[in-house]
């Protein structure tokens, strides 16, 4: 007989006997969400002196220097293993010059964090220049307007070893170069710098739910433009295997699919398929649509923020980058 069968020799099943009280379900989950899963996200910006409210993305900060050093601290505390740096630079140019300055932003922070806090935290380090141009793109224009591919890998391979050699563990790119990934291992891995390991943003996906992030770190894409022609099409999925292919050929450590949520199809692929370390991001968007609902009284903050972090390591996430990490963590260990 089938095990889903029934017949009326068999004592009727009750799916329900094992969800009647916490315990029981605690005990019969089968993901189970941990602070050590998380990743947090943060923003440090030059020449504030306090630090500044996003207004879309609420509860998240522009940080001082000081500030994200003690953000550091608390996140060492509640036992979240991560956090990504993203910079915001008061000059900007054509080049994102300060990106590669050794004296840039985020620099800065990296070597103060480990300062701080040594190894007791992992140290990310968002690798593009869009934050760092006025422009807004993620590479190089030619005369033309268009992003020079091959020239844009040539910077990041620059920023990579400024960033290692400021003290990130990782270091993450995210401008959907091709062959991003082998120009900065080649980088490193010439400049000395071995053991710096690389989360490629494999599966980035051309999304709406971009925009609190781009608020977060001044960015305007010039003329109205916009970054379909190097991220992916929303319509694909195919596609994203053979981009997480070529990057880990290439050499990346860690793969990630951005955005999330709209993505678990994409994460539970990349999942099956590949045996590397698999990271997704909830982006701004899909923090801030459940900030603003539960500031309506539409839903529950923590609740929602709980349930779509276990969605996405159910699909099969290994790391989730999330705005929410740190409340999440602290919330775990009550």
């Amino acid at each position: 007989m089938s095990a889903h069968s029934f017949d009326g020799s068999y004592p009727q099943l009750r799916m329900r006997r094992l969800r009647r009280t916490p315990m029981l379900r605690r005990l019969m989950a089968e993901t189970t969400l941990n602070a050590s899963d998380l990743i947090l996200p943060v923003f440090v910006r030059e020449g504030i002196d306090v630090p500044q409210q996003i207004l879309s993305l609420p509860r998240v900060l522009q940080h001082t220097i000081g500030s994200l050093v003690q953000q550091a601290r608390e996140l060492v505390v509640l036992g979240v293993p991560a956090m990504m740096l993203f910079g915001v630079p008061s000059q900007k140019d054509p080049r994102g010059s300060g990106a590669y300055d050794p004296d840039g932003i985020v620099q800065v922070a990296l070597r103060e964090v480990r300062n701080a806090v040594g190894d007791d935290l992992v140290l990310i380090a968002d690798l593009c220049i869009d934050e760092y141009t006025d422009h807004g793109h993620c590479g190089l224009l030619t005369e033309s307007g268009e992003v020079d591919n091959d020239a844009t890998i040539e910077i990041y391979g620059q920023i990579a070893c400024v960033q290692a050699e400021a003290g990130a563990d990782i270091v993450a790119p995210s401008g959907m170069m091709d062959g991003q990934v082998s120009a900065i291992r080649s980088a490193l891995d010439k400049n000395g710098h071995h053991e710096t390991a690389i989360l490629a943003y494999a599966a980035k996906y051309a999304s709406s739910f971009y925009g609190p992030f781009r608020d977060a770190v001044d960015v305007t894409i010039a003329d109205g433009g916009d970054r379909r022609g190097y991220q992916q099409d929303f319509s694909n999925s195919r596609e994203a295997l053979r981009e997480v292919a070529l990057d880990i050929s290439e050499g990346a450590d860690m793969v990630m699919v951005k955005p999330a949520l709209p993505y678990l199809d994409i994460i539970s692929k990349v999942r099956s398929t590949f045996n590397v370390p698999v990271a997704a991001y909830q982006v701004s968007g899909e923090y801030s649509m459940i900030c603003a609902a539960a500031e309506n009284g539409w839903l529950d903050r923590e609740s929602a923020a709980i349930e779509t972090l276990t969605a996405i390591k159910r699909a099969g996430a290994d790391q989730i980058l999330t705005y929410f990490a740190a409340e999440i963590a602290l919330r775990l260990r009550s």
